[in-house]
């Protein structure tokens, strides 16, 4: 005679009782509370990332404004100081104090919106936005795509202050810009991959 097979999943099956599993106990909830509250733990990292972008940012326009005062001095009222020396190190160097900035701030609100909560108006307004990160993978590849910008404009500044003493020295500089081109060329192929 068949078996049914129905009947066979019924007898495996244990019989229910119709008794609700135990309740959690007052212990083990106020524990979990206090560890979910622990996430708010990463905020000793937010804000002081947030109020570091906020020095850098203004340390960076303070010296884009001594820049523009000396040149309106030396083209307009006539200083003796020559700034032709100084001008492009130190916008090359206020621009890596501003992209140094964006890091910290892409860290502060991308730490705050992974362990914290969404940001609503990032997420209303533009949902691809750079801030609004959706794993921390994704987090850490901003910040280091931001971070190889930074060191290729510390290597421009450095660039721009080398005298050539051989022939070899070019040569150098010539591999050093190569390597960086491709370094920035493999960035924007792994871009858009994603």
């Amino acid at each position: 005679m068949p078996i049914d097979p129905g009947s066979r999943e019924e007898s495996r099956t244990p019989p229910t009782t119709g008794t609700p599993p135990s309740p959690q106990g007052r212990t083990e909830r106020v524990l979990e509370r206090f560890l979910w509250n622990s996430r708010f733990l990463v905020m000793m990292a937010v804000l002081p990332s947030l109020l570091g972008a906020v020095v850098l940012f203004t340390i960076g326009t303070i010296d884009i404004i001594k820049i523009l005062i000396d040149t309106v001095a030396y083209y307009l009222l006539g200083s003796v100081e020559d700034i032709h020396d100084n001008v492009v190190p130190s916008i090359i160097m206020a621009i890596d104090i501003y992209l140094i900035a964006i890091v910290l701030l892409i860290f502060g609100l991308g730490v705050y919106r992974l362990f914290v909560s969404p940001i609503e108006q990032a997420e209303d307004h533009a949902p691809l936005h750079p801030f609004n990160v959706q794993s921390f993978d994704q987090l850490k590849d901003k910040i280091a795509r931001v971070v190889i910008l930074a060191v290729i404009i510390e290597f421009f500044r450095a660039v721009v202050d080398i005298r050539f003493q051989t022939p070899l020295d070019a040569i150098y500089l010539a591999l050093s810009v190569l390597a960086l081109a491709a370094a920035l060329y493999l960035m924007s192929l792994a871009q858009r991959k994603e």
